[in-house]
């Protein structure tokens, strides 16, 4: 089961929620040298949004990813390591996507949330005709209504998306759901492969992408030392250890770690720090908790934990 396993790691996509996607094109490079190295199967080197659908004023290389400027300044060669990056929902320009032999990019992952799945779907047929691997990303699982989701899935497994994934979005599943949540995806979606998205809130990211991959889920993500929004993800550096596959090897990853990331977690903050689990445990999206350790309380955790539960406490709607 585990040869047909497939990570991809998630360090300059979900790590850029942490610094706005401040990476020099060096790292990126580096990255992607590592990864290769260390069998890696897939890196998501960004967002393929649009800047003018979101009125964005500063050039940012890894949210808006240029297809040109990849080929010639960043990923002058491909190597093992096949590269995806993800779109969202009325953030992405069909007329900014090349067909897949022009690019070098081989995966486009669609996030979502459930109510906008038909919406989603539409995405993947495009990007399936222009010749990518698709995937659909459903966001925030944990609050989704059972018939929602059913009703989702009929359209879903007419598609041609490629891989479907379980996403974790508040880092507040646990290993028996996780499993619930996979019999759950397999059982209405028998011809699709699955994938899986964790965060690290209640730092069980590592044990819920195991529990996938043992009932099944062929698709990991990850990101090198856990970089990701707020509490990050389940750590790539973990799975190539951890799994028994013979074209993954930790050392790589160590050495990207070692050459940069040591100095990135001195300046930007990520991992499990407790307004974050307190918002895992809630079941909770953590943009409260990703202001309140912006602010001067940052470290006041019962006063935070007094304000979001609260009755008069209303936390933001989710959005992205």
């Amino acid at each position: 089961m585990e040869n047909r396993t497939n990570i991809i790691d998630c360090t300059i996509r979900d790590g850029g929620l942490v610094n706005n996607w401040d990476f020099s094109v060096k790292f990126v490079q580096d990255l992607y040298d590592g990864l290769s190295e260390a069998g890696v199967e897939y890196m998501e080197i960004g967002y393929k949004n649009s800047a003018k659908l979101l009125n964005a004023k500063e050039p940012n290389h890894w949210r808006f990813l240029d297809d040109q400027f990849l080929k010639e300044e960043v990923i002058t060669e491909k190597k093992f390591t096949k590269l995806s990056a993800l779109v969202d929902i009325g953030r992405v320009d069909p007329n900014d996507i090349l067909p897949r032999e022009q690019s070098v990019l081989d995966m486009i992952r669609i996030a979502c949330y459930i109510r906008e799945v038909d919406k989603g779907l539409e995405l993947v047929q495009m990007f399936h005709d222009l010749g990518y691997e698709t995937s659909l990303n459903i966001m925030a699982l944990s609050s989704v209504p059972e018939q929602q989701l059913i009703e989702a899935f009929e359209m879903v497994k007419e598609s041609p998306v490629d891989v479907v994934y379980i996403v974790d979005s508040f880092g507040s599943l646990s290993p028996t759901d996780i499993e619930h949540q996979v019999k759950k995806f397999k059982a209405m979606l028998p011809n699709k492969q699955l994938g899986i998205h964790t965060h690290n809130n209640m730092q069980l990211a590592f044990a819920n992408t195991l529990t996938a991959m043992r009932n099944g889920v062929t698709f990991l993500d990850s990101s090198v030392y856990g970089m990701g929004r707020a509490a990050g993800n389940c750590h790539t550096e973990l799975l190539v250890t951890y799994i028994q596959k013979a074209s993954y090897e930790m050392k790589p990853v160590l050495g990207v770690i070692e050459k940069h990331m040591l100095e990135m977690r001195q300046k930007w903050e990520w991992g499990y720090i407790i307004p974050y689990m307190i918002s895992g445990a809630l079941n909770e999206h953590p943009r409260v908790a990703m202001a309140y350790r912006d602010s001067d309380d940052r470290d006041k955790y019962v006063d935070f934990y007094d304000k979001v539960t609260s009755p008069e406490a209303s936390l933001a709607p989710v959005s992205k």
